[in-house]
């Protein structure tokens, strides 16, 4: 609860586009149609995956889902930067906030297992061609798909629960342009010394394990690549399986680098990243 010379937060001021000024409409139509090709991108490829009799493969069941959990991240932030983008004195609701934070969290992690789950298709697809069809049969990606969407949920939920009981009073004003949750916590009068060791665990299982286990199958991937005789089974294999690497460096290079290092840092140095005593 907050104190008697504290008044309870109920909406987030975002200030990140303040700084834009005459640009806002601008920046505006850019956001529209970025969005705008990023969804109709993915949706094209679930389209295409949902109704073509020739991608009714292991890979592009995992792609489907990949490319639906791409349009939800990018749901659950660019419609309410779109909102506030133009308003006079943008501000959200504390609520919908950390609504915001919350889906983008599963949206954003849950794609980390499904890039982990791809590199296991195909480890098995070349190390084990003339069984794949076995091995990777309806229902083991089924229930990869479930599970890697399960435990991010649950391993979410459990942080955000602890958010959500948090008090904000007095500040409210956040430099960004959507809900990001380091700022937020940062706002928050409450004793938040566990919260950047709950996060730290959580990236760990979220972003350091399926990257560890990308690592390793892709090590056995070019071990098995280079017992190919042919120079031209090398290459094709090499280029069959080049987009998947290539996604997996830009997502997991962007996430380790925002939200990794960070917690890296804090754990070397045993202090508390979200430091209240430069915001007062």
């Amino acid at each position: 609860m907050c104190s008697d010379n504290g008044t309870e937060v109920t909406e987030i001021h975002l200030l990140g586009f303040q700084s834009l000024h005459n640009l806002r409409p601008l920046f505006f139509v850019v956001l529209l149609l970025l969005y705008i090709a990023i969804a109709g991108g993915n949706l094209s490829i679930v389209f295409l995956v949902m109704i073509s009799n020739n991608l009714k493969t292991p890979m592009f069941f995992f792609l489907k889902h990949l490319a639906i959990a791409d349009v939800l991240v990018t749901t659950s932030v660019v419609p309410m930067m779109l909102d506030i983008a133009l308003k006079f004195k943008p501000s959200v609701s504390l609520g919908g906030c950390i609504s915001q934070l919350y889906f983008f969290g599963i949206f954003g992690f849950v794609q980390c297992f499904l890039l982990a789950v791809m590199s296991y298709d195909r480890y098995v697809a070349l190390s084990n061609s003339l069984n794949y069809i076995v091995t990777m049969k309806p229902s083991l990606c089924f229930q990869l798909v479930f599970g890697s969407w399960a435990i991010i949920f649950s391993l979410t939920t459990s942080e955000f629960i602890l958010i959500d009981q948090f008090d904000f009073c007095g500040r409210s004003s956040l430099d960004q342009f959507f809900c990001d949750y380091s700022p937020l916590v940062e706002l928050s009068t409450s004793d938040t010394t566990i919260v950047p060791w709950m996060d730290f665990i959580l990236l760990i299982f979220t972003l350091f394990f399926p990257f560890t286990f990308i690592l390793v199958t892709y090590i056995y991937i070019v071990i098995t690549i280079l017992k190919i005789r042919s120079f031209d089974g090398i290459q094709k294999t090499f280029s069959t399986c080049s987009s998947h690497p290539t996604s997996v460096c830009v997502y997991y290079g962007t996430f380790i680098t925002i939200y990794i290092v960070p917690y890296i840092v804090f754990a070397v140095h045993c202090v508390d990243p979200i430091d209240k005593s430069n915001h007062i």
